[in-house]
């Protein structure tokens, strides 16, 4: 008898290590809604309103998935649908225009349990491109579907097609005129560079659920006036988003084509677990050393297994917002 209780002693001690292990695990969110030349001299204290309010709302929205133990997935998911329906951000509805005048997407999620991802490019006909890179991870053997195949596999499983016109604003298509002038103009005299108002874009999120679990997600619509089908980090596992349970969670935002050149989002997890180095560490070495020395203009944002948050950028500014694993809520735009 005596063995008898000291067994259901011990499972029930067992049970509650357990449970207060779980219920000690800290939850945290952060988010981006891109990251670029942004003054407050240029913003109307209206429009600065508008988009600490949208910021706000995401960040409530992914945290309240959060406290109720929710999956990451879901999490991100709920995040970054908000941000991709506002016209404020350049992913879905307020998403940039590519030369020829219609709106490519891009976005990508992924766990960091064990490194489950998914990714679609240059869809044309999903409202929320984020809901289909998450059916791509989680309905299919693939990493990256793109263009018409990906809008086919995500109708297929559920998700609504929609007009491309959907996507249409005022304020991108004026971007897409003046940007398309300048184009023309350099193009005429031989010269093919970018500018700054070309780069930059993208929502992301990045959470550490209940469960000790990192998940990710980006979304993007590109490069105002892109050509030739062309896709930047945001899709791409290990330049615009990275997670791994064993190191860190980070959504990027910037020139992709650098991002991708430098491998942006893995490098910085792979310092942290390679190198020891910090979340902060980590994170300012590769946005305000490695990238700044050759012009990679951009940011991050990114958490670890602890809840701590890294939120690093090189340009004037970045639209960001995060709670971290101790409860401190920030909400910022400019340096």
């Amino acid at each position: 008898m005596k063995a008898i209780f000291r067994s259901i002693a011990i499972c029930v001690t067992a049970l509650f290590v357990c449970f207060n292990a779980y219920s000690n695990q800290p939850i945290a969110i952060v988010l981006h809604g891109g990251a670029g030349t942004i003054s407050p001299d240029k913003m109307t204290k209206e429009v600065e309103a508008a988009y600490y309010a949208k910021l706000n709302q995401a960040l409530d929205a992914g945290y309240a998935v959060l406290k109720d133990k929710g999956e990451g997935l879901d999490a991100v998911v709920a995040t970054i649908t908000i941000l991709e329906n506002s016209p404020l951000f350049n992913a879905g509805v307020g998403a940039v225009y590519t030369y020829e005048g219609e709106h490519e997407l891009d976005a990508s999620i992924m766990h960091g349990k064990e490194r489950q991802a998914g990714a679609v490019a240059g869809v044309k006909t999903i409202q929320n491109p984020i809901l289909a890179a998450r059916l791509v991870m989680e309905k299919s053997v693939h990493v990256m579907l793109s263009g018409q195949g990906a809008e086919s596999f995500a109708h297929e499983h559920g998700l609504a097609k929609i007009d491309n016109t959907m996507f249409d604003t005022q304020r991108r298509f004026d971007a897409l005129q003046k940007a398309k002038q300048r184009i023309d103009k350099l193009s005429s005299i031989g010269v093919d560079k970018l500018g700054a108002d070309m780069r930059f874009g993208t929502v992301g999120a990045v959470v550490l659920d209940a469960q000790g679990n990192i998940v990710a997600g980006t979304s993007t619509g590109g490069m105002t006036a892109k050509r030739y089908g062309r896709v930047g980090d945001s899709p791409i596992i290990g330049a615009g988003t990275f997670a791994d349970n064993a190191s860190c969670g980070v959504s990027a935002t910037g020139h992709g084509e650098f991002f991708i050149r430098y491998n942006v989002a893995s490098d910085i997890c792979a310092r942290m677990k390679y190198q020891h180095l910090s979340l902060q560490d980590a994170a300012n070495q590769v946005i305000n050393v490695e990238l700044k020395a050759v012009g990679g203009d951009g940011g991050i944002i990114a958490l670890d297994a602890k809840g701590n948050v890294a939120m690093p950028f090189n340009t004037s500014g970045m639209y960001r917002a995060s709670i971290d694993g101790q409860g401190k809520r920030v909400v910022a735009i400019y340096k």
